[in-house]
């Protein structure tokens, strides 16, 4: 008798916390939707400069690197946003004794907010000594600010979606259960910018170049909100 009463105890104990781990509340499951394009107001850019010959005298990154230090500076860009990213002459002295006509080269990371300044940093740099520049990726300054408004747009636009659907039914609608966001944001691809090129050696020689007119591709963000919500 005594068994059969812990047996049933236990059963009863089993079917409880299986209940109570069932969630029967009646739910409905949404999607909400918040887009906006934006003009990438910042750049990353990358500029490779290369030693060259120039008849039997060699132009050497220090003088390409020292141009560049300068015309960085004059265009007001601040030092924090001016890198070395990589250098291939680590074993330089080592090159130039196996081959005196060994040419090293220098890349560097740039952070710009106007092309302009980009454009006129490359014309005061010797032309001959610009192995290629690029476009490494575009950024917005008020990426979090347009990002949080945004999701909030989102969940906003879910909620009203579940309440409508509700109200037509003549249900209402109780409190969030579960938020999923996903982040569907397009940006622009990188490019080659410029190149060590007729078109870069053309305007490199003429400080007075026009400024760029180039439109760059908008980001378009976009956040999704999968939100289940009780149905009272």
């Amino acid at each position: 008798m005594k068994k059969l009463f812990i047996m049933a105890a236990l059963v009863a104990a089993t079917t409880t916390t299986f209940a109570q781990s069932v969630d029967l509340r009646r739910k409905i499951e949404v999607t909400g939707i918040a887009e906006k394009e934006v003009t990438p107001d910042i750049l990353n850019v990358s500029i490779s400069l290369k030693e060259y010959m120039d008849g039997k005298k060699k132009i050497t990154i220090s003088q390409l690197e020292q141009q560049l230090e300068k015309a960085v500076q004059e265009a007001g860009i601040p030092k924090e946003d001016f890198t070395v990213m990589n250098v291939s002459s680590w074993n330089y002295i080592i090159q130039k004794k196996k081959n005196p006509e060994f040419l090293a080269s220098k890349q560097y990371g740039l952070r710009v907010r106007d092309l302009n300044k980009y454009n006129q940093i490359l014309s005061k740099i010797d032309a001959k000594g610009i192995q290629y520049t690029n476009i490494d990726s575009y950024d917005y300054s008020k990426m979090a600010e347009v990002k949080k408004e945004l999701k909030i747009q989102a969940l906003l636009a879910a909620r009203d979606k579940a309440t409508y659907l509700l109200t037509s039914l003549g249900d209402k609608l109780g409190g969030a259960i579960n938020i999923v966001e996903n982040d569907n944001s397009n940006y622009p691809q990188p490019l080659m910018y410029k190149a060590a090129n007729m078109m870069v050696r053309e305007q490199a020689a003429d400080a007075s170049a026009p400024e760029s007119d180039i439109d760059f591709k908008k980001i378009k963000l976009s956040f999704q909100i999968q939100a289940v919500f009780e149905i009272k």
